[in-house]
């Protein structure tokens, strides 16, 4: 069975972090909520949530590891050293890893989103471009770079988006999922 961990600090946006972990969960891909700093996190929102445990080594195990954004959360999660020499280790290792809103900032800073196509929350592409070297950004809802195995997605709207990216890069048909949420007709009638 796949296996995702989704990080979350004090700050990070909820509506990323929960839709990822309910659209896995009902693709039947296992999904752990992970505390960067202690178990109870506290969402940019006020929500309160408790994560499944702390952030530690054994995220180089898992198949992908998932940050949501939210300013606060992605600056925590962005300026922890020991997140980041783990990250940089599962990215050299070829391992997925997908990041929203603000935490693309997260993956500049640790130099994983140099030679990527990415996006991220509109006009956070300025401060990506001071951190990194070489990379692409697309002013899309979501983008998939295969090749260094990174997700990227814009913000709170396009979480469903981004979920469903995840699953698929996983090698999971969502097709099913999707159309139990009911996300085939959100595209045909949103206005």
């Amino acid at each position: 069975m796949k296996k995702v961990a989704v990080i979350l600090a004090d700050g990070c946006e909820e509506i990323e972090a929960l839709t990822v972990v309910d659209v896995l969960r009902r693709a039947e891909i296992k999904c752990d909520m992970l505390g960067l700093d202690h178990e109870n996190v506290n969402g940019a929102h006020g929500i309160a949530l408790t994560c499944d445990g702390l952030v530690d080594e054994k995220i180089l195990d898992y198949d992908m590891v998932v940050f949501p954004g939210g300013m606060d959360g992605s600056y925590a999660l962005r300026d922890d050293q020991d997140l980041a020499e783990l990250m940089v280790q599962r990215h050299q290792a070829g391992k997925w890893n997908a990041a929203m809103c603000a935490a693309p900032i997260a993956f500049a800073r640790y130099g994983i989103l140099n030679n990527s196509s990415y996006t991220v929350y509109p006009g956070m592409n300025i401060d990506i471009e001071a951190e990194i070297t070489n990379g692409t950004y697309q002013d899309e809802l979501v983008v998939v770079d295969a090749a260094q195995h990174i997700i990227t997605s814009q913000g709170p709207a396009t979480a469903l988006a981004y979920a469903f990216a995840i699953g698929e890069a996983l090698g999971r048909d969502m097709s099913g999922v999707k159309h139990g949420m009911l996300y085939d007709l959100l595209a045909q009638k949103i206005k």
